[in-house]
């Protein structure tokens, strides 16, 4: 089990509103403070509500807690990540492309739910993160305008599929950030991203070690977030989870038979499986994802929501949805101290020779 400490707190909030509506209300410098209507959950009793606030409150979202994180899902692997008076996009998959690249196919990847937001219809975006070269996790479609549209924006991407990256980002490989395995890189200030390996039903590497299937511990505004990727469970990855400390994971749980695999649909975890991650590795919480937009590769919303019942009091376990907000806080623990410890360290690494011996 981890030896992470922290109290964690998170918040679930509803709302009506577009989510372009909702990101702009949000946005750093916008008058709002409160939101158009709330439910709140903890991790006690993950999928509770309360009344609504009432929509004439105010017409804005609440920016992100100071010391913590707002998350909101884009649909299949996509969440927008803010914190620190950042925006970070995760496999953002926000237009059409699968569903006219397989149209007449077995399976044509017609959505079952329309992205809640268009790329053009983003109005600030700090960083991307893909965890791996499939469309719907690193689309051409999606990346290209934001690229355009945000010349400084860089993108998170596996080194092992750096040129596809290149060819579907539409960008030159100075506004690429490479990573495997086993590193940690700060990929803006405050911002530190640290692979782990995933299999997506195989775990793979190229001829120098780099695995193209990739998921990301994400550190910032002191809430550690792990989002797998596409994952399947293998020996050494809770261990892998563990050792990182994450405070909520970002699982998917569409799950796998022969049937998709052998017409190239590899798959994923299923609900038990991501559960059983949770709690082998010491996550407190968790977000169920990758459902809800292919007909033939999702899960019952049922069934996610009888686990959470199920759950209580072992497991905080959320069913992403649209129009919904997780607002999430962790203080003290682990994570916190060993942060405050690299602080102490970039502190005095800036301040000049003490004149007098320092004790303690």
């Amino acid at each position: 089990m981890s030896m992470n400490a922290a109290t964690l707190s998170i918040d679930v909030e509803t709302f009506e509103m577009p989510l372009a509506a909702h990101l702009a209300a949000r946005a750093p410098g916008t008058s709002g403070t409160s939101g158009t209507s709330g439910t709140s959950g903890t991790p006690g009793t993950p999928g509770t509500s309360s009344p609504s606030r009432g929509r004439d409150s105010q017409p804005f979202a609440p920016a992100p807690p100071a010391g913590g994180v707002a998350l909101n899902w884009l649909g299949q692997a996509g969440f927008v990540i803010e914190g620190a008076g950042l925006r970070l996009l995760i496999d953002p998959y926000l237009s059409d492309s699968l569903a006219r690249k397989y149209a007449g196919t077995r399976y044509p990847h017609r959505r079952m739910m329309a992205a809640p937001v268009a790329p053009e219809e983003v109005e600030r975006v700090d960083l991307v993160l893909c965890t791996h070269r499939h469309t719907d996790h690193m689309d051409p479609d999606t990346l290209q305008p934001l690229a355009r549209r945000f010349p400084q924006l860089r993108f998170v991407v596996p080194a092992a599929t750096l040129e596809e990256a290149i060819k579907r980002c539409g960008v030159d490989a100075g506004r690429l950030i490479p990573v495997d395995a086993g590193e940690r890189v700060e990929a803006l200030p405050g911002v530190h991203v640290a692979p782990i390996a995933s299999a997506h039903e195989t775990l793979d590497a190229d001829a120098l070690g780099r695995h193209p299937w990739l998921g990301y511990v994400v550190d910032i505004a002191g809430v550690r977030l792990y989002h797998s990727g596409d994952c399947v469970p293998y020996a050494g990855l809770p261990e892998r989870v563990a050792a990182l400390q994450p405070h909520l994971a970002l699982l998917p749980v569409n799950g796998r038979d022969d049937e998709r695999s052998g017409n190239g649909v590899p798959g994923n975890f299923t609900l038990d499986e991501a559960v059983s991650l949770c709690k082998h590795a010491g996550v407190r919480a968790m977000i169920a994802h990758h459902h809800g937009l292919f007909d033939f590769n999702t899960i019952a919303p049922g069934e996610i929501d009888t686990r959470i019942v199920e759950e209580r009091g072992a497991l905080a376990l959320y069913r992403a949805r649209t129009q919904c907000t997780w607002r999430v806080r962790a203080s003290g623990g682990a994570n916190a101290r060993a942060d405050a410890r690299a602080d102490a360290r970039a502190d005095a690494r800036a301040e000049p020779p003490a004149t007098s011996p320092q004790h303690g």
